[in-house]
């Protein structure tokens, strides 16, 4: 007769198994759960068992962020933090980059990320130009989207003031029609991120070694506040190897599932990788493309203009866009589409519908990544269409009333619309796309059930607020719906991975406007304590 190890048995105050009643233990076999009930039931099932008794904690599943960005972040902390929690206004931003020329010396290039225009206050070229009038410095806005260049840095990147933008980009100029310095859109991306340069980036790559370490660095933080499976939302070969690497020494204990840009898709198909290639740890899970701008930068696509005028932009031509989509359907991949405005939602929906139409593909569900505004109409076309959201979980948290300022409080109310989405029947997954947004899990709960922002109070399209349940569940089982790992993460159920959470408080009873202090004691991925 063979006999089956014993299951190490959890217990705690309460477990919120997102698959069921409330309960009070479970089971944990190697790297999957095998029961849940009560204490009672699985002692008398599994004798002998060793026991971890976690106190009066509330366990939660793993909480999965469906659209991050592990390695800008991990790249992040190589250059200057220049947040509005790490500068005071322009002034103090502007001594940190003087600082570092002096420190540097002439030539070095300077960068500084999570600059926010909205809170630290405008900056230009000139500005730059005053402090590090020696070192090309380039200052990447919150969103990701646009940046401010200074004019030595103009002149290295070969940017003069007879040079055309680039496709779905933008040179910013100053009221006398001369550059100031912003690179927008496609003018950013293809000087910044190696997923989707054509050609390689313009700027000085970091160091394997210093980039492992900074990730490193940035999976213990997200450790420590709960998270145990992300999807970086932007990839590109170079990424991949990096992850690679960092798994192979160990580094990488959390889940990772990649979203590979559209401009390395044919090299990728052509070595056999499509959606769903890799393992429990590292997985592709589909291609990612771009329809407009950034919903924090004011430049997504509108159908009705922002609060100071301007729609916004489209960023890929909609014939490019529509053959993107129609190509990596045909061939049985998943899609998530960067698209935070309602025009260009539609515009996405339309692709998605031809794409089906021409190549049916049952059980196949494409992503929208953000989308940010939506309609009666959206909501129905992403139902039918089968379409998953992943929507800002913690951007009212973050920018609080600055949204009804740039965007105005009836369209907030249709905004991040995680209520619309529930009760339209749409799967809605979480996401914070930090760095654009804060990384912390518990602050895109809070955020999603009160719709007030952190530091002013401010109300933020309170129709669209949800229970803590339902938050809680945006986070695990909708996260794993949109990553194509429903049937194994999500909920603690037998035949799940052993990932979960363990909080200081039940947030099911918590003060709504606690939510985002509650402690997290310790973090476990595949039945490992990887955080506590």
């Amino acid at each position: 007769m063979i006999r089956e190890n014993p299951p190490v048995l959890f217990r705690a105050a309460c477990v919120l198994t997102l698959d069921g009643p409330e309960t009070e233990a479970f089971a944990v076999d190697g790297d999957r759960i095998r029961a849940v009930g009560d204490v009672a039931a699985l002692r008398s099932r599994f004798p002998g068992a060793r026991e971890v008794d976690l106190g009066a904690s509330t366990v939660v599943p793993g909480l999965h962020d469906a659209h991050v960005h592990l390695v800008h972040a991990a790249e992040g902390l190589l250059h200057l933090d220049l947040s509005a929690a790490a500068v005071s206004g322009v002034a103090d931003l502007l001594d940190r980059v003087g600082a570092e020329a002096r420190t540097t010396g002439a030539g070095a290039w300077i960068r500084g990320g999570r600059y926010d225009d909205a809170k630290t206050g405008p900056l230009t070229r000139w500005d730059l130009d005053r402090v590090a009038p020696a070192n090309p410095v380039l200052v990447v806005q919150v969103a990701g989207h646009w940046g401010v260049a200074n004019s030595r840095a103009l002149d290295e990147l070969g940017i003069g003031e007879s040079s055309p933008p680039p496709a779905g980009g933008e040179y910013g100029r100053s009221p006398d029609g001369r550059l100031d310095g912003r690179l927008i859109e496609r003018a950013l991306m293809n000087v910044v991120y190696p997923a989707t340069a054509r050609g390689g980036t313009a700027l000085p790559a970091a160091s394997p070694e210093d980039r492992l370490r900074g990730l490193e660095r940035v999976v213990r933080r997200w450790h420590a506040a709960g998270l145990t499976s992300i999807c970086e939302a932007l990839v590109a070969p170079s990424d991949v190897d990096l992850l690679r690497r960092a798994r192979d020494r160990g580094l990488l204990t959390l889940r990772v599932g990649m979203l590979l840009s559209v401009d390395h898709y044919d090299r990728a198909r052509a070595l056999g990788v499509g959606s769903g290639f890799g393992d429990d740890f590292l997985r592709f899970v589909g291609v990612k493309a771009f329809a407009d701008g950034a919903l924090g930068g004011r430049t997504c696509l509108l159908s009705e203009p922002y609060a100071d005028g301007g729609h916004g932009m489209q960023t890929t031509a909609t014939e490019d866009l529509f053959e993107a989509v129609a190509t990596v359907h045909r061939n049985g991949d998943r899609i998530g589409v960067h698209a935070n405005g309602d025009a260009a939602i539609h515009l996405v929906l339309d692709a998605f519908a031809a794409a089906r139409r021409n190549a049916p593909r049952p059980g196949l569900r494409h992503r929208i990544e953000h989308c940010s505004v939506v309609d009666e109409e959206i909501l129905l076309r992403m139902r039918e269409l089968e379409a998953v959201a992943v929507p800002f979980a913690g951007y009212v948290a973050y920018h609080g009333d600055a949204l009804n300022r740039w965007y105005g409080p009836s369209r907030t109310e249709r905004m991040f619309a995680h209520r619309s989405f529930l009760d339209a029947g749409v799967t809605v997954a979480g996401s914070s796309d930090h760095p654009c947004g804060p990384y912390e899990p518990l602050v895109g709960v809070q955020s999603m059930v009160t719709r007030r922002g952190l530091g002013d109070g401010a109300p933020v399209g309170l129709a669209q607020r949800v229970s803590v349940e339902e938050a809680l569940g945006v986070y695990t089982t909708g996260s794993a719906e949109a990553d194509g790992v429903a049937s194994t993460r999500g909920r603690l159920a037998p035949g799940y991975a052993a990932d979960f959470v363990v909080l200081g408080e039940n947030p099911l009873t918590a003060d709504p406007y606690g939510i985002a202090s509650i402690p997290v004691l310790a973090t476990y991925v595949a039945g490992r304590r990887v955080h506590g």
